[in-house]
């Protein structure tokens, strides 16, 4: 028996200051699919991502999703309390609904798994930019999501700092005794990166979806000539 989707979406709209930011979108994300959006700045790839994650509604057509799903969503530049580390992840559990002294617990869990065992009781703020995502990234683990919603996760970090994160993200993904593998919707400017991730690459342009395709159709240049130019003149411009 075939899963049902993670996500579908029909014909879906949404409309941001005044102008369209994503229109008319058909989409279907299945379970265990690592998909990267890509496209320039402006192309609605973060628009999507909270729409997907249910920050914003459409304001046409229709998102659907399993009930009881569970999302974590990682954002670029990760809102964190001014409160402990550990104290961040608990607090994001326990308002999942999971008693107080199990929010604690997955809190260390996550920490440690993300290398941040040592810095548990310093406060978040002061971490350096990689630990702040590292945090980030332990928040949406202890929440154990099925569908994980990531925002140009590495955008503000070097190269090594970069590397850890997508291993750790690996890591995150990895299907286990409880359950299947993960299901990953992330936003990138390093095709690298997407090469290294991804099954699947949408392409947006102007809040629409210009190309959806494999990741290896999307790095064939005779194949993304033919079936998707405009994707091509950005893949060329961004990479070395």
């Amino acid at each position: 028996m075939t899963a049902a989707p993670r996500l579908t979406l029909r014909g879906v709209s949404v409309r941001r200051g005044g102008r369209w930011a994503l229109r008319g979108l058909d989409l279907a994300i299945q379970p265990g699919e690592r998909v990267a959006l890509v496209g320039p700045n402006g192309s609605g790839k973060s628009t999507l991502l909270r729409l997907l994650a249910g920050v914003l509604p459409p304001d046409e057509g229709d998102l659907l999703r399993p009930p009881g799903q569970r999302v974590g969503m990682v954002f670029q530049q990760p809102y964190l309390l001014r409160t402990s580390a550990w104290l961040n992840v608990a607090l994001a559990v326990w308002l999942q609904g999971r008693p107080w002294s199990q929010a604690v617990q997955a809190a260390h869990e996550a920490l440690a798994q993300v290398g941040l065992a040592q810095q548990a009781g310093q406060p978040a703020r002061t971490l350096s930019g990689g630990q702040q995502q590292r945090l980030a990234l332990a928040r949406a683990w202890a929440l154990r999501p099925e569908l994980w919603l990531l925002d140009e996760p590495t955008a503000s970090l070097d190269p090594q700092a970069s590397a850890e994160l997508e291993a750790l993200l690996r890591r995150a993904l990895q299907g286990g005794p409880d359950g299947p593998a993960r299901t990953l919707v992330f936003s990138s400017h390093r095709l690298g990166q997407v090469r290294r991730l991804a099954t699947r690459v949408l392409y947006l342009q102007g809040g629409r979806l210009l190309a959806d395709l494999p990741v290896a159709a999307f790095f064939d240049v005779a194949e993304l000539a033919r079936r998707a130019p405009a994707a091509l003149r950005f893949v060329r411009e961004e990479l070395p």
